[in-house]
């Protein structure tokens, strides 16, 4: 199959360098000219270090999405609406779109699924799991969640991504594994915080486990089914993003819990970091739903309004207390 993947950073290459291996014919897309020219001269992109791409396609012309009965957008969040108004005038009529990036859009908070509907009019699917490309890249055992409204979809997906190295589930569930999948950044740049501060494994422990029950908490009340909150693209991509030194939201943490600012943290990560950006639309979501979500509200404080983070874990520790489950038994 003809497919066109669109966005060459680490995660779009690493899938690219995976289709092309399951024997498509890849063309991978660059926003940059000059970016495109040295993939195809050097065959290895610096976000992989070590990872020969194969006999790849490189480009910078959105045209390349033309004809292509599949098209993976692997843009960051922040250039997801940008990226659907350039490749969309090529798009065959049913041409089916693979949203594979983890983020909600600033202002809108729209998932990225639906910016690409509401842009192309085409059919999106969504893959998402606890991947990390550099991982991905060198072939290294990996599981994600093919999501779609129709499961003839999500199980082409599933076909064309599946390997002996790269296990696919299906689901009908989009909005519970997208949201599952952005919102863990908020959660794993709250990781990172802490780490920086110097806590230990049992706040953690806290943390994460907290985190997902508000995001599950807020995915539900927009749609998600609880049980997609357990699954890969909740508690797996949570443990993944919020103990690995790959995951540029837990770094970006560790330095604002050593006293950088976040602004400085993210320069110095180098690239995009998703949860700064999903903070804020968390907070925007569990307001409109009426959702409380403690951690993303303090997080949302540490980030936009200078929250020290130690002033924001005490906060967060001195709550009333509370049962652990909403329904206790007795």
């Amino acid at each position: 199959m003809e497919i066109a993947v669109i966005g060459s950073g680490g995660w779009g290459t690493a899938l690219a360098k995976l289709l092309s291996e399951n024997g498509h014919a890849v063309t991978l897309w660059s926003f940059l000219p000059e970016e495109a020219a040295q993939l195809q001269r050097t065959r290895e992109n610096p976000l992989l270090p070590g990872v020969r791409l194969p006999e790849l396609a490189f480009t910078s012309d959105p045209a390349c999405a033309a004809g292509k009965p599949v098209v993976v957008m692997a843009s960051p969040s922040f250039a997801a609406r940008s990226t659907a108004e350039l490749v969309g005038p090529y798009l065959r009529q049913d041409a089916v779109l693979v949203s594979v990036a983890k983020g909600i859009e600033a202002g809108t908070s729209l998932r990225l699924s639906e910016i690409y509907e509401q842009v192309t009019g085409r059919t999106v699917a969504v893959l998402c799991g606890p991947s990390h490309a550099e991982e991905v890249g060198r072939g290294i055992p990996t599981g994600c969640v093919a999501a779609s409204r129709d499961i003839r979809v999500a199980e082409m997906v599933q076909d064309i991504f599946m390997n002996d190295r790269f296990r696919v589930y299906a689901s009908a569930d989009v909005v519970g594994v997208e949201l599952g999948a952005a919102l863990k950044n908020v959660v794993a740049l709250c990781a990172g915080i802490c780490d920086g501060m110097g806590f230990g494994d049992n706040t953690k422990a806290l943390l994460m486990t907290r985190g997902l029950t508000e995001i599950a908490r807020l995915g539900v009340a927009l749609g998600g089914k609880n049980e997609s909150f357990a699954g890969l693209t909740g508690v797996g991509d949570l443990v993944v993003t919020c103990t690995s030194m790959h995951s540029r939201n837990r770094r970006a943490g560790i330095l604002i819990g050593q006293g950088k600012d976040p602004k400085a943290a993210m320069d110095e990560v180098g690239a995009v970091v998703e949860g700064y950006y999903a903070a804020k639309s968390a907070h925007e979501l569990a307001e409109k739903a009426g959702v409380e979500m403690p951690i993303a509200r303090e997080a949302y404080a540490v980030l936009y309004e200078g929250r020290p983070p130690r002033e924001a874990m005490q906060l967060l520790m001195t709550r009333d207390r509370r049962h652990e489950f909403e329904d206790a038994g007795w």
